[in-house]
């Protein structure tokens, strides 16, 4: 096991208003990323997945002749539609040389009550996988709800929703148009029209 534990490189995107937290569980590696920010690797597909949810395009955050996300577009999006990002591990161990969840040892989870704090009008978590649920799950000690499933939590007096989303990796077995087929459903129940 590795003994170098690397801290969460990126500050919460958190938006005024914001209604929903997403989370992932810890960027990749610095040389995978296209952009300082979440979801940076140019083969996740969460950027595509709003592309495709919000604006029927999903190259509509990517900007070809570039190789590389629009950040600043993003970025609006983002606050436009009151969604703020973070991930669930804030210190982790990279048991192998990659970012896949099942090699990330967690040393240090997030702390929801900050989030809450300075975004009481967070209302739905929305987590990208099966170890990000898993550390929600655990701290509103609720049962992990299965993908594309909600469980409804409480956390020291906080509510919310907890919607368990397929991962946006390439290496998760489902096509681009099925997972922008679940993320619309969440945003839907969420009272977004999409």
């Amino acid at each position: 096991m590795s003994q170098i534990i690397e801290s969460h490189p990126f500050e919460p995107f958190l938006p005024q208003g914001a209604v929903v937290l997403m989370l992932g569980t810890f960027p990749p590696k610095r040389e995978r990323w296209s952009m300082e920010f979440y979801f940076p690797n140019k083969i996740n597909d969460m950027w595509r997945i709003m592309g495709i949810i919000f604006y029927a395009d999903k190259n509509h955050f990517w900007i070809e002749e570039e190789k590389r996300f629009d950040l600043p577009l993003i970025k609006k999006f983002l606050t436009e539609h009151k969604i703020a990002l973070f991930d669930t591990a804030k210190r982790v161990r990279r048991l192998k040389d990659n970012a896949s969840d099942k090699f990330l040892d967690i040393v240090e989870t997030i702390n929801l009550d900050e989030f809450f704090e300075a975004r009481p009008t967070i209302r739905a978590i929305v987590t990208a996988g099966e170890k990000a649920t898993g550390v929600i799950a655990e701290k509103a000690e609720v049962t992990l709800p299965k993908t594309g499933e909600v469980v409804s939590c409480t956390y020291h007096g906080h509510h919310f929703d907890l919607y368990r989303m397929p991962s946006s990796s390439r290496a998760y077995p489902l096509a681009l148009e099925k997972k922008a087929d679940a993320y619309r459903g969440m945003f839907r129940r969420l009272g977004y029209e999409v």
